[in-house]
C-alpha cells in the first residue's frame, strides 16, 4: 500500500470522526429539547456513525502496514472486517430506533421547538454533503472497502435528516400526530437495509470471492496474447483491501529452455501489471498438455 492511500483513506477516516462528534453534540441538544422520536432515531444513528468512524480509523490504520512475516499477503482485510462490525452496529441502531417509534404511538405530546430540530438537521445534511463528496473522492482513488462502507451510512444520512425534517413539519406544524412515529419506523427500515446492502462487498472479500467473469476473460487474453504462451488454466482470484492476488497455470513448449520460459512469464507478468496494477500474480509453469491432479494442487 503506497503512502499516498494510506494518507487518503486517513484523512477520510479522520473526517468522519469530526463529522460524527459534532453531529453527536448537536442532536443530543435537539433531542433534549424537541423529544421527537425521529430526532432521538437520528442521535443514535449518529452515535453508532461516531463508533463506526472511529473503527474504520482503526482499520484503514492496520490495512496500511506492510505485509510481515505473520501476515504474507498484508493487512488489507482488516477493512472487511471493520465494515462487517460497522454493519452489526448499524443494524443494532436499527432495532433500538424500531422499537422507540412503535411506542411512541400511544404518546400525545408533540414534538417541542420544531425549529431546533429542523435547524439542526439542515446543519447535518450540510456537513453530511461535504464528508461523503470527500469519501467517494477517496474510495475512488483507493479502492477502500472501509471508507466506502462508512460513505454508505452517511449518505443514508441524507435521507435521514430529510426525514427529521418532514417529522418535525408534519407532526408540529400541521398537527398531524404520529407522524413523528411513523418517520421513526421508516429511519429504521432504510438504516436496517442499508447495513444489509454494506454487508456483501465485505462478506466477498472474507469468503476469497473470484473476479467477475468479464474481468477474468480479459486478464486470459492479455496473457494468451504473449507469444510463447499456449494456455492458461487454474486461474484464482482473491482479494485483500485494494490489493488483488492472482495465480494461474501457463503452457510453454516443453522444449523451451528455463531462461525462455522464465522471460516469457516475465513479459505476461508486465502486460498484466499494466492493466491490473493493484494486483500481484504467481505464475506456474507447465508443459504444454500437463495439468495438476486435485491431490497435486492441495499439496
Amino acid at each position: 500500500m503506497t503512502a499516498s492511500r494510506a494518507w487518503l483513506t486517513r484523512s477520510a477516516a479522520l473526517a468522519s470522526a469530526g463529522v460524527a462528534t459534532t453531529l453527536l453534540g448537536l442532536k443530543a441538544w435537539a433531542a433534549l429539547e424537541t423529544g421527537s422520536v425521529a430526532m432521538l432515531g437520528s442521535l443514535a444513528d449518529t452515535a453508532l456513525d461516531l463508533l463506526a468512524s472511529l473503527l474504520t480509523l482503526f482499520a484503514v490504520g492496520l490495512a496500511a502496514q506492510p505485509a510481515d512475516d505473520d501476515h504474507r499477503f498484508g493487512h488489507g482485510k482488516a477493512e472487511a472486517i471493520a465494515a462487517l462490525m460497522q454493519v452489526l452496529l448499524i443494524l443494532g441502531s436499527a432495532v433500538a430506533i424500531m422499537w422507540r417509534a412503535v411506542a411512541a404511538f400511544g404518546d400525545t405530546d408533540l414534538p417541542r421547538a420544531p425549529a431546533v430540530g429542523i435547524g439542526v438537521s439542515v446543519v447535518g445534511i450540510v456537513l453530511t454533503l461535504a464528508l461523503v463528496a470527500w469519501q467517494r473522492s477517496v474510495v475512488r482513488r483507493t479502492g477502500s472497502i472501509a471508507i466506502g462502507t462508512d460513505a454508505l451510512h452517511y449518505q443514508s444520512d441524507l435521507l435521514l435528516n430529510i426525514t427529521v425534517i418532514a417529522a418535525f413539519a408534519l407532526d408540529a406544524y400541521l398537527g398531524l400526530h404520529g407522524a413523528d412515529a411513523v418517520f421513526g419506523i421508516i429511519i429504521a427500515l432504510w438504516i436496517g437495509w442499508s447495513a444489509l446492502r454494506s454487508a456483501r462487498r465485505a462478506v466477498d472479500m472474507l469468503m476469497d470471492r473470484e473476479w467477475p467473469d468479464e474481468k477474468r476473460r480479459e486478464l486470459a487474453a492479455i496473457a494468451m496474447a504473449v507469444p510463447g504462451v499456449e494456455d492458461i488454466h487454474d486461474l484464482r482470484t482473491r482479494s485483500s483491501g485494494n490489493v488483488d492476488f492472482v495465480q494461474f497455470h501457463v503452457w510453454l513448449a516443453p522444449e523451451m529452455t528455463v531462461a525462455a520460459a522464465h522471460d516469457i512469464v516475465d513479459t505476461v507478468e508486465q502486460r498484466l501489471a499494466e492493466t491490473f496494477p493493484e494486483s500481484e500474480f504467481f505464475i506456474h509453469i507447465d508443459p504444454r498438455g500437463h495439468r495438476d491432479t486435485a491431490a497435486d494442487i492441495a499439496a
